[in-house]
Formats: structure tokens, C-alpha cells, sequence
């Protein structure tokens, strides 16, 4: 009995847990039988609470998830009074044990910020503020023709007041950078700023994303773009250099800010005949290479090249095509040898030599130096050019950095000292000889000096030479150039044939606004001289009067005395009449001016002025003639210089239905 009781005790004590492998495969079975009924029953009870939040036209306000018996809830009530109304609805629901999540309200956002980020390659998270006025699911729909397919949208956004009136199209141009990210990007919306932050998929992706940043969204500006380039597995670079002097960049640069050196720097060797970009920043340099001393590399060896590449790819330099000079050769060589960047090894040097074309010399003015770089045919010619400068800028140091080649054009030395002449006499250029053709740029401190340099260096190259001068004055606007001006002249025609009045040379009113026009042309464009022509009078009209008009005599003085004649005060615009009474007593004048005196025998006394007897009497111009210094005489009082208006000759009057006549001369 007592073996019986001893045994009992543990039963009792224990037998429970007999029961539990039971209870769990009761539970087992019917949690999962029970829940899924009561969590939809739930979920449809909550939603049409949900539902009751909606405002006319808009999505509700509250998003709430079923989870068994919980609930989750989420979103911004408009109001304390819908936010505890809905709460108080949620908590009634039948079955339901716990509420999860709170509910805010809407309040405005100062600044108003919205993020987007990448946390996979298929989901982005929103954050931050979402405009009130927009639901999640109608901004969804929004984003969605920008998203790749497939991708899920996490919002958590808070809806807020203060968004920026454009921002849908801007949300949509924010996520649409995502894809060309790696995940962990972000695009973020700050008020109107739009800024990016993450690594690029590709290089590709890398330019695209950067061309479509060039155009922010409307009513939006860049804030921070920071777009680590892409890692490529082998970093390459390459410069071409073609014929005439143009570079290709291609391959990839280490950041933006390196490629606009490159840039620079690639400008500077092409010497004005252009470069074309086709690099893209990336990753993957050899950490050993630093990357400015690799281009600084590169660029020394194109420059030493006509034609050709210097590539840079599986960690070797190479270098082909067509060297500058001879001894561009073993300076290429050495510098493969004994210049490379550590970490770059040699790469092979396939080189050949021909004469240069172009041929080119520069001379460049700076400071305190003055500097000799490019081509000269021999070391005699090197030396005459350094003698030609040294007397000019004894001030300055001269650097020598020419080299010796063949192909120099016949003439190049003189058309370096005519160009080392007008050099000496500005404040800062640059002498550019190509081939037969020199170039000078730079600036005067004298408006009037410049034009004259521009004007007098063409005619100071030798013969078969061509010039071209582009002389700016600080401070001072630059003109058109002559090529803009003589389009303007084309445009100067007046609506219809100006035309004087039969027998006359006075100009009538109708010519004053047209001539007025001429001369703001000719202060516009200080350079080309105004041939102005006359016109004779139709057939029957009455013949001209034997004398001049006020305004031809003006001129005929003007015209005996020389271009240094001082212009007589600008009339005032009269009718013709009005000029004509003048003209008449000044010529009633001139009889007793010029006649002879007589001897006391009543004889006329003989004129002892030497030479006077023997020259000819001045012919009276012609009609046409007198209407075209009439015309001179009125630029000349506008403000024109002698030099800048001359009357063509009578042969080449116009028709009486043309009218006047203006031509622009060299």
C-alpha cells in the first residue's frame, strides 16, 4: 500500500503536462482555423471607419492595418474633435483587444521636407511631409510612371499644410533620380530646393542623371547634388589629339571637379581649335595613382604631339601617332622613362615625324614677362625674334620656350616683328602665328590707339600674309566687329529715293532724319569710310544755278583745306528757302573780294603775288557733285571725322530716280 502511494504522489503531482501535447495540437489547429475569420472581420469593421473619414472629393485620413486582434493606425486628422471620434469608433469594434500607433493633426510644416529614399532595388521609403491636399494613394498613383516596375512604395509620410505649389511634378522627378542610384539614395524635397545624395549604378546612369539635373523642376531649384561616381573595373583615360590641333577626352576622371582641370588645361594645348568631352567620373583609380598628377601626365605627352592619343588603360601609359618636332620624340621617351606618375607603368610609344601643319609661333605679353613659345625654323631666327624684343621690353623677362622645325612659312620672322611692334604698345597680348595668318589680341588703355592698331597691323604683314587685331579697352564697351557694321550699313537704305529739289543742293527736311541715322551708325562703328554720291536731275528740269548753296560752300572749304579743317557749327534744319538768301549775298560779295585793284592811270595794276597769275581757275562742281558735298557737310557737323565721309566723283552720279547714294569704303 505504501509502494501504491509512492507512486500516486508524482502522478498527482505531475499529470498535468500529460495534458499539454494535447492542448498545443488543439491550439494548433484552431488559432489558425479562428484567426483569419476574426482578423477580416476586424479589418472590414476598422475600414469602414476608415472610410468615414473621407472628406468630399479626398481620400481618407486615416489608414489603419488589422493584425489578429489589433489594430495599427496611422495618419493626420484635421481636427481634435475627428481625430477622438474616430479613436472612440475604433475602440467600439467587437473582438478588437489593443489599439496600436497614434494619430497627429495636421499642422503646417516651415520648412516643408519630404524624402524619398532608396532601401532596395525594389522599395523606396517616403518620409517626412506630405501635402495635405494629396492622399498616399493619389500620390502613388503620381509616382508611379516614374518608379521602375515592380517597385513598392513604404509611406510614412506626415500629411502637413505648406507644401510648394508644384510639388507632385517635383516628387515625380525626385524619385525618378532614385533609379539611376544604388539603394541607400536619397531625394529630398526642402521647400523649392530639390537635393540628391547616393552612388551611381553605372557611368552611365552617372550622365544621365546629371543631364536631367540640368533642368531642375519647374518652380524648383538644385540645393546639395552629391553623387559618388560609379566603381568601373578598369579606369581608363585617353586624349586624341587631331589634325589642326583639336582634343578628344575620353574615358573617366575621378570627380567633376577634376574634369573641369582637365578641361582647362586641354583648352590651353588646343590652342583655340577646340575640345569635345566624353569623359565620366568614376571610381576605381589605383589607390597608389594620384589622380591630378596622371592627367598632368597625359596632357604633357599629347602636347607633344600633331597628331595622335595618349591612352591610359590597365594601369600603362602609351602614347602614338605623329610627334611635333624630332626632338619631341626622345622627350617623349624619356618622360615614358623616367616621368611616369608612381604606380603608372610604360606602356609601348609608337611614333613618327612630318613637317608641322600648322606652323605656329605665339609671342604672349604678360606683367613682367614676356614669352616666345611654339616653332621657329633655325636658331638664327630665334635670334633675330629675341632682338626684336629685347629693346621693346627691357622691363620684362623674356622666356624662351620656342623649338626648332622645319616648315616655317616665307616671311614668318617680319611678320613677327610688325607684330611685336603693336604687342609693345598694349598693356597685356598675345601674338598667334598660324601658318600665314597672325593674330594679335590684348588690351589698349586708349579707345583711339586701339582702332588704329587693328586697323594699321594687316597692312603691316608681309605680302601674302594675313591679319587680324581684336584690341579691348578696359572699361570700355568693345564695338561691333567690322563684319556686324557693314551688315548694319546694308540696312541703312532709306524707305524711299531721297532726292533733291530740281536745280538745287540744299537738302530738304526729309533728308535730316536719315542722315541723322548715318551718323549714329558711323559713332556706333569706328571703322569704314562713307562714299556718298549724288544724283542729276531728270531730263527738261531747270538748269542749276551758276553758285553754290550756303551748305556746298561750308564744305568746298572744308574740302580745299584738308581733313584737319574744323567743321563749321551744325545749321539748324531750315527749309530750302530759308538758306537761299545767304547764298546769294555771299556771292554778291565775291566780285568786289577778288577784283584786281587799279594803278592811279585807271589801268589794272598787275598782281605781284608769285604764281597767282599762272594758276588755273578752279572749276564750279557739278550738280551731283555739290548734292554730295551737301550731304558730307551735314555728317561732317553731325560729328564725323574728315577722314570717315568723302563725296565719290561726279562720273558717278546716280539716275535722277535713285536718288542719293551711300557706299561703305575699306
Amino acid at each position: 500500500m505504501s509502494a501504491a502511494h509512492s507512486l500516486s504522489a508524482p502522478i498527482r503531482r505531475f499529470g498535468w503536462l500529460v495534458g499539454l501535447p494535447g492542448l498545443a495540437a488543439i491550439l494548433g489547429v484552431a488559432v489558425p482555423l479562428v484567426t483569419p475569420p476574426l482578423e477580416a472581420r476586424l479589418d472590414a469593421e476598422a475600414g469602414a471607419v476608415v472610410r468615414g473619414t473621407a472628406r468630399a472629393g479626398a481620400e481618407p485620413w486615416l489608414r489603419v492595418t488589422a493584425r489578429g486582434r489589433d489594430l495599427v493606425i496611422l495618419g493626420e486628422a484635421p481636427d481634435a474633435a475627428a481625430r477622438d471620434d474616430a479613436l472612440a469608433r475604433l475602440a467600439a469594434l467587437p473582438g478588437l483587444r489593443r489599439i496600436d500607433g497614434t494619430l497627429g493633426l495636421v499642422e503646417t510644416a516651415a520648412p516643408f521636407v519630404w524624402t524619398a529614399t532608396r532601401t532596395g532595388p525594389d522599395r523606396i521609403a517616403l518620409t517626412g511631409n506630405r501635402p495635405a491636399e494629396i492622399g498616399p494613394h493619389a500620390l502613388a498613383d503620381r509616382l508611379a510612371p516614374a518608379l521602375p516596375a515592380g517597385t513598392r512604395l513604404d509611406d510614412t509620410a506626415h500629411a502637413a499644410y505648406g507644401a510648394p505649389a508644384e510639388f507632385g511634378p517635383a516628387a515625380a522627378e525626385a524619385v525618378a533620380a532614385l533609379k539611376a542610384l544604388q539603394p541607400g539614395a536619397r531625394a529630398e524635397l526642402a521647400d523649392t530646393r530639390l537635393s540628391i545624395h547616393g552612388e551611381a549604378i553605372s557611368t552611365e546612369d552617372e550622365a544621365r542623371l546629371r543631364a536631367a539635373l540640368a533642368t531642375p523642376p519647374a518652380g524648383f531649384s538644385l540645393g546639395t547634388i552629391e553623387i559618388l561616381p560609379a566603381k568601373v573595373p578598369d579606369f581608363s583615360f585617353g586624349l586624341a589629339r587631331a589634325t589642326g590641333g583639336a582634343l578628344t577626352l575620353t574615358g573617366h576622371v575621378v570627380s567633376e571637379t577634376a574634369r573641369a582641370a582637365l578641361r582647362a588645361r586641354a583648352a590651353e594645348i588646343a590652342e583655340g581649335a577646340g575640345i569635345l568631352d566624353e569623359t565620366h567620373t568614376a571610381r576605381g583609380l589605383d589607390a597608389r595613382i594620384d589622380p591630378a598628377g596622371l592627367t598632368a601626365f597625359a596632357l604633357r605627352l599629347v602636347a607633344l604631339l600633331q597628331e595622335g592619343g595618349v591612352t591610359f588603360a590597365h594601369g600603362a601609359m602609351a602614347v602614338t601617332g605623329i610627334a611635333l618636332d624630332p626632338q619631341a620624340v626622345d622627350e617623349i621617351a624619356a618622360l615614358l622613362r623616367d616621368g611616369r606618375p608612381a604606380g603608372v607603368e610604360a606602356g609601348p610609344a609608337t611614333l613618327e615625324t612630318r613637317p608641322l601643319k600648322p606652323y605656329r609661333v605665339q609671342l604672349r605679353r604678360e606683367a613682367d614677362s614676356v614669352t616666345l613659345g611654339g616653332h621657329v625654323p633655325d636658331a638664327a631666327t630665334r635670334d633675330r625674334i629675341l632682338a626684336a624684343l629685347r629693346p621693346r621690353f627691357f622691363r620684362e623677362r623674356i622666356i624662351d620656350r620656342s623649338r626648332v622645325a622645319e616648315g616655317a612659312p616665307d616671311g614668318l620672322t617680319g611678320a613677327l616683328e610688325a607684330g611685336i611692334a603693336t604687342l609693345a604698345v598694349l598693356a597685356r597680348g598675345e601674338v598667334r602665328v598660324a601658318d600665314r595668318a597672325l593674330t594679335l589680341t590684348g588690351d589698349s588703355l586708349y579707345p583711339e590707339s586701339a582702332r588704329r592698331m587693328e586697323a594699321d597691323l594687316p597692312r603691316a604683314l608681309p605680302a601674302g600674309w594675313r591679319g587680324e587685331a581684336a584690341i579691348a579697352v578696359p572699361g570700355v564697351a568693345t564695338g561691333p566687329t567690322p563684319e556686324a557694321c557693314a551688315a548694319r550699313f546694308t540696312e541703312l537704305e532709306p524707305p524711299q529715293a531721297l532726292r533733291f529739289v530740281p536745280g538745287s543742293a540744299t537738302p530738304t527736311a526729309a533728308f535730316y532724319p536719315f542722315l541723322d541715322t548715318v551718323a549714329a551708325w558711323a559713332k556706333a562703328c569706328p571703322t569704314g569710310r562713307i562714299a556718298v554720291t549724288g544724283h542729276a536731275d531728270p531730263a527738261g528740269a531747270a538748269a542749276p544755278k551758276p553758285v553754290l548753296d550756303s551748305a556746298v560752300e561750308s564744305t568746298a572749304s572744308v574740302d580745299a583745306k584738308g581733313p584737319d579743317a574744323k567743321a563749321p557749327a551744325k545749321p539748324g534744319k531750315t527749309k530750302p528757302e530759308a538758306a537761299k538768301p545767304e547764298a546769294a549775298k555771299s556771292e554778291a560779295a565775291k566780285p568786289e573780294a577778288t577784283k584786281p585793284a587799279k594803278a592811279a592811270d585807271g589801268k589794272a595794276a598787275p598782281d605781284k603775288t608769285p604764281g597767282k597769275a599762272d594758276a588755273p581757275a578752279e572749276p564750279e562742281p557739278d550738280l551731283p557733285r555739290q548734292r554730295a558735298l551737301a550731304l558730307v557737310d551735314y555728317l561732317l557737323q553731325a560729328g564725323l571725322p574728315p577722314d570717315r565721309v568723302t563725296a565719290d566723283p561726279a562720273t558717278q552720279a546716280r539716275p535722277p530716280a535713285e536718288g542719293i547714294g551711300l557706299a561703305l569704303r575699306p
